[in-house]
């Protein structure tokens, strides 16, 4: 269902397009976005390589933008003013799903114990949506990019958005999955995972380049991070307050994403 809402809400802005162009001064690009996706969670261990690289999997997303040097109603630049030749606002709606499982030294195969045994039992994924908004700096002047006074502009962005997000995890030792059986969990994710979906906010910012390929079309290169105000995005939130018992120092952040994306964007007219 949030799925769909999403999309509608993505629509409904495309079928404003014309209107919104008529009333304000500025033109709109649209693309698609892709590339590898880590999630850091509580999976695994905290700069740990073997984890950082094993939770990984492919994001897609479709970007729309407003172009505020270029008006689309009268095919015309609009006023030259410092915001307008250098900055623009991204719209995008982004999906990730992510197979999740614990690495590092504490489930390598010699190591034996009950503590490791449970940890290599764990698995999950989760299932993120994403939908927002962020400005985009570009040093260089938007207009000139445009006339090919140079072929790579690079840019910085910040942006907030709303997440969905919908995790499963099981552990294999237990008949049911279940991780409060204490044989099949460690002390510190009992009570601590959940198997329902839900919503949060993020907080994101990259930096990135754009290539001119012709005057309609650019190629877009994305080095983004994102930090979550949940620590439930993975289905695990391991702490004192969850299980009751044990504390879990380790645990210092919520979960955040990084992802680099290539894109291809388009001028429309």
């Amino acid at each position: 269902m949030n799925t769909r809402i999403f999309l509608l809400v993505l629509c409904l802005i495309a079928l404003c397009k014309q209107d919104i162009n008529a009333q304000a001064g500025f033109s709109h690009e649209i693309g698609v976005i892709t590339g590898p996706v880590a999630l850091y969670s509580d999976y695994g261990i905290r700069g740990n390589s073997e984890t950082n690289v094993g939770n990984t999997t492919i994001g897609f997303g479709i970007v729309h933008y407003l172009n505020f040097s270029y008006r689309a109603d009268c095919n015309c630049y609009t006023r030259d003013t410092y915001f307008n030749d250098h900055f623009k606002l991204r719209n995008e709606l982004n999906y990730h799903k992510t197979q999740l499982q614990h690495y590092g030294p504490l489930v390598e195969p010699d190591e034996t114990s009950l503590f490791s045994d449970q940890l290599r039992a764990v698995s999950g994924s989760t299932r993120i949506i994403e939908i927002g908004s962020q400005i985009e700096y570009f040093p260089l002047s938007i207009r000139d990019f445009a006339a090919h006074s140079y072929s790579f502009a690079p840019f910085v962005s910040f942006g907030v958005h709303y997440v969905n997000f919908d995790p499963e995890i099981s552990s294999s030792l237990a008949p049911d999955g279940n991780l409060n059986t204490p044989f099949a969990s460690p002390p510190k994710y009992i009570n601590a995972y959940q198997q329902e979906g839900d919503s949060t906010w993020g907080v994101l910012w990259s930096i990135g380049v754009r290539y001119k390929l012709n005057d309609y079309a650019d190629l877009m290169l994305d080095s983004r991070w994102t930090y979550y105000f949940s620590d439930w995005v993975d289905g695990l939130n391991p702490s004192f307050e969850n299980n009751g018992t044990t504390p879990v120092p380790e645990n210092k952040a919520n979960d955040w994403m990084y992802w680099l994306n290539l894109g291809y964007i388009y001028y429309l007219d």
